[in-house]
């Protein structure tokens, strides 16, 4: 038998790992508004500059799942305090850069960086707080650091881009980082079999764990297929999605994906154990998250481009005017919190997706002629609070029966998910909006073009609030131990 080492603390870990979400997060979208600014002194070619985003969302999306089970394998604080030092490194690389192949060399780093430590954090929160209102509390507060940080993004993009220099949307991330990594070694576990795991005294046939061989092959397979699938997808605003380009390489990213899937069942230790998703829990939280972020993600884009395109207002009024979405995903957020403590995730994610859903179809009905007070305000709060009740619980639904030592992968698959959601949506619709605009760029189409990708973005949440009613479970599964057997620590939440 073994058990955790004495000496962590909960509240040090918690801050932590809610710092270094809140900072992914925030770099998601703290660039997008800064774009032209970077053009303007860099010297990027139109067709060049959305690699700046696009780098980005390859290599976190591509590595999410290898940086899972590299946190499983050699432990979670140590991976956290790797990758957090790359993104710090290569925000400071990238605050600095001169040419355009240097900064987007220094956003491929940071995607590095942020794969490795963002299903770190996670795994170390939920091996750290056990299943229960602990752990939903301490969920709550890494949800609300995630959704603060995402639309903060946006107005500290707005407002340095405007007032000082658009290398402050990459050096602001420095401080944050280090206030992370101040944290880290005074407070969190080691995790992960190389570390954090002790002999119970008096415990017969107490042997120390050896540490499994890693899966080469599956990690080869699994970052070139989600690499290829975020790449075929992102490109598609130059070569459009039925172009053969498009198309051959989203089919060559299914094969590998297929061909990993087959590998994994024959390896001993796979990057991910494949009864991991026969889990009503996991399968179900995924899928979720996927169209969550689909939905956030897309409606970040339209209302932003609304605001600027249409309205007309400057980066900085685009950045304050996302300030009640970021109020009202932090009140949705400690709202699930609530609800989530005393029932089953189901009970807040049923009634965020359809408030959410609800919203986004008030925000289609944005007029050329309209304003912040009558086509903005409302549907924000509406929206946001929805989203907050969904994306809070669904990291607690996806880490819901599964063991510590797989707590890692996880992690990496939900962060996975949640990546590849936001590409593969924002892409199709911005796809959709482009087709109902027809090419013309006066206000009065981009303004029907973007309500018809808001009001389909709401058929995202009705379809999510539809999957929780059908997949996730009414009741909790009991909490496994730390060291069953892989093939029991789901029993009971199987379909």
């Amino acid at each position: 038998m073994y058990r955790n080492l004495p000496g962590p603390r909960p509240g040090l870990v918690l801050a932590a790992v809610t710092v270094a979400q809140f900072v992914f997060a925030l770099d998601m979208s703290v660039v997008n508004v800064a774009l032209p600014a970077i053009r303007a002194d860099l010297g990027f070619a139109p067709l060049d500059l959305s690699w700046v985003v696009h780098v980005y969302a390859l290599t976190f999306g591509g590595l999410l799942l290898l940086g899972g089970r590299a946190c499983d394998l050699y432990g979670r604080r140590r991976l956290l305090l790797l990758g957090l030092a790359v993104f710090g490194l290569c925000s400071l690389a990238g605050g600095l850069a001169q040419e355009p192949w240097q900064l987007v060399a220094a956003r491929a780093g940071q995607g590095v960086g942020a794969a490795a430590a963002a299903p770190a954090a996670l795994a170390m929160l939920t091996t750290t707080f056990a299943e229960g209102p602990r752990r939903v509390r301490a969920l709550g507060v890494w949800s609300a650091a995630n959704a603060a940080g995402g639309a903060l993004g946006v107005l500290a993009g707005g407002l340095l881009t405007e007032y000082a220099s658009w290398r402050w949307v990459m050096l602001v991330s420095l401080p944050v980082v280090a206030t992370a990594l101040a944290l880290l070694p005074a407070g969190s576990p080691a995790g992960g079999p190389a570390g954090g795991l002790a002999r119970v005294p008096g415990a017969p046939d107490a042997r120390p764990v050896r540490r499994a061989r890693p899966d080469v092959l599956g990690a080869v397979l699994a970052t070139a297929g989600i690499g290829l699938l975020v790449f075929g997808v992102v490109r598609t605003d130059v070569r459009g999605w039925g172009s053969p380009a498009t198309l051959g390489t989203l089919a060559a990213a299914v094969a590998l994906l297929a061909a990993f899937a087959v590998t994994e069942t024959r390896t001993a230790a796979p990057l991910l154990r494949l009864g991991l998703l026969r889990s009503r829990w996991v399968a179900g939280a995924n899928v979720l998250v996927f169209l969550a972020a689909a939905g956030q993600f897309t409606a970040f884009y339209f209302v932003s481009l609304y605001l600027q395109q249409v309205l007309g207002l400057g980066a900085a009024a685009t950045g304050l005017a996302f300030l009640p979405f970021s109020a009202g995903l932090v009140a949705g957020t400690v709202l699930a919190t609530r609800v989530v403590a005393v029932r089953t995730p189901r009970a807040a994610l049923v009634p965020g997706a359809v408030l959410a859903a609800a919203g986004l179809a008030w925000f289609a009905l944005i007029s050329p002629d309209g304003g912040f007070l009558t086509d903005v305000l409302g549907p924000s709060l509406v929206t946001s609070i929805g989203t907050g009740l969904v994306l809070a619980p669904v990291a607690a639904a996806a880490t819901t029966g599964v063991a510590a030592r797989e707590a890692g992968t996880a992690s990496g698959l939900l962060n996975s998910s949640r990546q590849l959601g936001g590409c593969v949506g924002l892409a199709a619709l911005a796809t959709v909006a482009a087709h109902r605009t027809g090419g013309a760029t006066d206000p009065a189409a981009l303004n029907d073009g973007y309500a018809t990708g808001l009001a389909v973005t709401a058929g995202l949440f009705v379809l999510a609030a539809l999957v929780a009613i059908a997949v996730l479970p009414g009741r909790r599964p009991e909490a496994p131990h730390p060291l069953a057997p892989a093939d029991n620590r789901l029993e009971g939440t199987r379909s």
